[in-house]
């Protein structure tokens, strides 16, 4: 006589499953981790056992992400373009992306300017004139010469002699890829039947990259551990010591554009803000805590696709680009502020023109930005275009990776809100998935194969 053995039904809530549940989780347990090392003696120079793990869990991540970025971009584009054959309002779509870029953008950096009048972050800070910056600069004729790629795959290379020890550094320009990709897929369309092969190469490609991709974002919980808990470690919130008033400055204008603005847009054009939120908040996220608007890009296109209901030909061509040139958070607000707060710690009084200067440079410069050190490049290039001291980098650089956190999230928003709005407009939004229930995973596990003929509805 033989007894049953009882069989579990025990499983994980579907709460717990939920991807934006578990960024959460990670988040408080980085940030505890993260305490952990820094009192007990963890620091940037020296890390301990504890802070050191943190280091390369978040450093691993990111990499991960940034190398299959430049295929995802490439496949992506020319998938894009291939699909945009049979769209007869594909110029049109795309002079409407640059145009809201352009829009979203001065409505933020107009906010910036307000803060900065208004708060006076710059003013009785208390710390000392700092000295010379000797970073990495912002240069119109760069970003204009930096379009034209020396070679194929955008590879760019430097060396630094330390000691009589030489390392060499190797990184690719985003903006070249993107520029690469869209002149061969121009290319194929004009060569016609003989690219087919090629296209049905690239397509095939996509789907690889994005399954690897979908497995990447799967593990972003344990990034964000990393990430966040290395952030607490070496600068931890006290860094933000005098110029706390600047920080504060820069999150309310970030709240502003996030909440206030971005809801408004969605409101106006018949969207639900909800909906929009609970789409995007996941790419928003992985955002704040990798700091990396290119490395969040394959979630932040694939929420655009599945949670917001863009085409994904369009999708694939928009949310590249924005990925590169729409930055609200660190091309429009932070620039503004920063460089009004420059202006007022060396008492430097800034007339209309200058600040006409900063929405000119806010608006059409954050496309320099692409591929480089993001916000800190912009700052450069604007307090140059402005003749401010490039000292002002220097103080500012202490607190940037707190700052840079809140400037990303929004970054990353903007660049899903954009495709939304456009594809609203012109009457090819999938309303349908946009107002469906929203699934606890951003990635579901099927195939990311676009079929060839999914745009061809989508006609003005």
């Amino acid at each position: 006589m033989s007894s049953a053995i009882p069989v579990s039904t025990s499983r994980i809530p579907k709460w717990a499953k939920s991807f934006g549940v578990q960024i959460i989780a990670a988040l408080i347990i980085g940030l505890g981790l993260g305490l952990v090392a820094k009192y007990t003696g963890s620091t940037e120079a020296s890390p301990n056992g504890l802070g050191a793990t943190l280091k390369i869990i978040g450093s691993s991540y990111v990499s991960l992400l940034q190398a299959a970025v430049v295929p995802l971009i490439f496949t992506a584009v020319v998938s894009s373009i291939a699909n945009l054959r049979q769209v007869a309002n594909a110029a049109k779509l795309a002079w409407n992306t640059l145009l809201w870029f352009a829009i979203t953008a001065l409505i933020a950096v107009l906010i910036g300017i307000g803060l900065g009048v208004l708060v006076r972050p710059g003013a009785g800070t208390g710390i000392a004139e700092g000295g010379e910056y000797s970073g990495r600069t912002g240069d119109w004729w760069a970003f204009l010469t930096g379009l034209f790629p020396k070679n194929f795959l955008g590879i760019g290379a430097s060396t630094n002699v330390v000691d009589g020890t030489a390392t060499t550094n190797i990184s690719f320009n985003v903006l070249q890829i993107l520029v690469i990709a869209i002149v061969v897929g121009i290319a194929a369309l004009k060569v016609g039947k003989a690219a087919e092969p090629f296209l049905n190469l690239n397509a095939s490609a996509l789907a690889v990259i994005q399954k690897v991709l979908w497995w990447i974002i799967r593990v972003a919980p344990l990034g964000t551990i990393g990430l966040i808990g290395n952030a607490v470690a070496v600068y931890g919130w006290d860094t933000m010591g005098s110029l706390g008033k600047f920080a504060i400055t820069i999150y309310i204008g970030l709240i502003l554009v996030l909440f206030v603005v971005y809801p408004v847009l969605i409101k106006s054009h018949g969207l639900s803000v909800k909906q929009y939120y609970s789409g995007v908040w996941p790419a928003v996220q992985l955002g704040f805590v990798s700091r990396s608007s290119i490395g969040t890009l394959p979630l932040t296109q694939r929420v655009t696709e599945r949670s917001l209901g863009v085409p994904r030909g369009y999708a694939s061509f928009a949310v590249p680009l924005g990925a590169t040139t729409k930055m609200d958070g660190c091309a429009a607000i932070y620039p503004a502020v920063a460089a009004i707060f420059v202006a007022q710690f060396f008492g430097i009084q800034l007339d209309l023109t200058q600040y006409l200067l900063i929405v000119l440079v806010s608006v059409l410069g954050s496309a320099a930005t692409a591929g480089t050190t993001g916000a800190v490049v912009m700052l450069t290039l604007t307090l140059s275009t402005l003749g401010l001291p490039l000292a002002g980098v220097g103080l500012l650089l202490a607190i940037d990776p707190i700052i840079d956190m809140g400037r990303t999230a929004v970054n990353v928003a903007g660049q899903a809100l954009v495709p939304t709005i456009v594809a609203k407009r012109q009457g090819m939004l999938d309303e349908a998935l946009y107002n469906a229930p929203r699934t606890a995973q951003p990635f579901t596990d099927d195939s990311d194969v676009a079929a060839p003929s999914e745009l061809a509805d989508t006609r003005a």
